[in-house]
């Protein structure tokens, strides 16, 4: 029986399932991964740490499934950076994080030149991507000299856990990997000269790109205990859109985990983007890259870690579900949970994390509904200006079909459905990200012989518009109220 490892390495954890070819979960492996905030701003992993929930977590969904995978997929928080030697495989920092903002100042330097690097990387510049990032990385001591040299490697965590799985054999990444690095030009699908010399950044420190669904070298027993090849890699997102079934022009899906995560699949054609959007890459049914609209919110599961960790007004996270039944609405109250700025649509890194409309009356409850809610006003806001900017209007009327572990709370998701006025479709198996993963390396692998045969296991759970729904859309507006409120402390710089 030929079955599959999916390693999801994600912001606050890695997930690693064994999957079969009926698509059913024959392992699961969980580890959390802690999170570091040295100074406002600023977010870092140790990468080390990574590698050892990997080890852990891969260990563990083999040990349960009983079964030696015969390949292993991999997806992953994207833009988050490494630097490491490539003599000892040990990093020289800390990974910075895709929430780090500790580069905003050297984004607010290149707006001048931020048209020009949009037409080649399809994004924004902000401190959410790569590239300054490892500028910041390589500007310590003498690290840059280093790199020049061929003594330091970098990459995003595909590449880092591609790496160390293979003994350090292989540097590689793939195009929606590197389409998120603000380095690569999405045209061209190849590494910029350009951008590279904007940045500091000595081509001999990036990766190799290689196809989303081929050959990324075998991963050594030493790690996970088995050997096995790595044949399918994508960065969690485009997992996700893969995972759904989301190689048709027009297809939509939101991921709900720390941040939200809206593509709409755009086929060949490059989408004209704006308003607050990215033009990125994603997989085609064969892994082909094919165009896609992404919005990024940074904040909507981190929301309700915050109460629970940061406030203790809920006990676990699941207890949010329990808290906003409980009661008819917020009274008022509005959270816009821009804890490491915002995205899309507004972009704005300055901006920080504000509740609106707090009375006497307002309890823990309200507070724990206005943070689900969140998650869904700032989803119809994003696919509003992804619909607009759609010109082929395809899917426009399609379900938008979601994932990620806050799906499991069908409170949000049915309030989702009330706020978009549309159906919403959520799989049996939320782990839409290592599915897709295992998906890409399965098809590769022979396990399925093509991208809808893959699919065809997969089953929905469909949340229509209820009787809520008036209510929940005319909350946009004081939602709309709450964001200009947000924005305007951020942009207000009088003492």
């Amino acid at each position: 029986m030929k079955t599959l490892l999916a390693i999801d390495q994600g912001t606050t954890g890695t997930t690693c399932l064994v999957v079969d070819a009926a698509g059913r979960v024959l392992g699961r492996g969980y580890r959390e991964l802690a999170q570091s905030y040295p100074a406002p701003g600023l977010v870092e992993h140790d990468a080390l740490e990574i590698l050892a929930t990997v080890r852990a977590a891969a260990r563990e969904a083999v040990a349960a499934a009983g079964v030696t995978p015969t390949a292993i997929g991999i997806t992953n928080q994207r833009e988050t950076v490494v630097l490491w030697e490539r003599a000892t495989g040990r990093p020289v920092h800390p990974a910075l994080v895709w929430q780090d903002r500790r580069t905003s100042a050297r984004c607010a330097e290149l707006a001048p030149r931020a048209a020009w690097i949009g037409e080649r990387t399809g994004l924004v510049v902000d401190p959410y991507f790569s590239a300054t990032k490892l500028e910041w990385l390589l500007g310590r001591d003498d690290l840059r000299a280093r790199a020049e040299r061929g003594e330091l490697a970098a990459g995003t965590i595909d590449a880092w856990l591609v790496w160390h799985l293979t003994g350090g054999r292989v540097h590689a990444t793939e195009p929606t990997n590197a389409s998120r690095t603000m380095l690569y030009d999405l045209d061209a699908r190849a590494w910029s000269d350009e951008l590279c010399a904007l940045f500091g950044v000595p081509r001999a420190v990036l990766p190799e790109v290689r196809p989303s669904l081929g050959d990324f070298g075998t991963a050594s027993p030493a790690m996970l205990g088995f050997a096995a090849p790595i044949l399918g890699i994508a960065g969690d997102q485009q997992a996700a859109l893969f995972g759904q079934g989301g190689w048709d022009v027009g297809v939509a899906k939101n991921t709900y985990g720390t941040g939200a995560f809206l593509l709409r699949n755009c086929g060949a054609t490059r989408p004209a983007g704006g308003g607050g959007l990215l033009t990125t890459l994603a997989c085609g049914p064969t892994g082909e890259p094919l165009y896609a609209l992404e919005a990024s919110i940074f904040v909507a599961g981190a929301a309700v870690q915050w109460l629970r960790d940061g406030l203790g007004i809920v006990a676990t996270a699941a207890e949010s579900e329990a808290l906003a039944r409980s009661v008819p609405s917020t009274d008022g109250v509005y959270f816009v949970p821009a804890l490491t700025g915002l995205g899309a649509p507004d972009w704005e890194p300055h901006a920080r994390g504000t509740i609106v409309g707090l009375t006497r009356g307002t309890t823990r409850a309200h507070l724990a509904r206005a943070a689900l809610e969140a998650m869904a006003y700032a989803t119809a806001d994003v696919l509003d200006a992804m619909r607009a900017a759609s010109a082929d209007g395809a899917g426009d009327g399609a379900p938008l079909r979601v994932d990620g572990g806050a799906t499991t709370n069908e409170w949000l998701v049915q309030f989702q459905a009330d706020v978009l006025g549309a159906v919403v479709e959520r799989p049996a198996v939320v782990e839409s990200t290592a599915l897709g993963a295992a998906g890409l390396a399965g098809i590769a692998a022979g396990v399925w012989p093509d991208a809808p045969s893959f699919l065809a296991s997969r089953r929905f759970a469909r949340f229509a518009p209820g009787e809520g729904s008036a209510a929940a859309q005319a909350g946009r507006a004081g939602w709309r109220r709450a964001v200009r409120a947000a924005l305007a402390w951020a942009r207000d710089d009088k003492a």
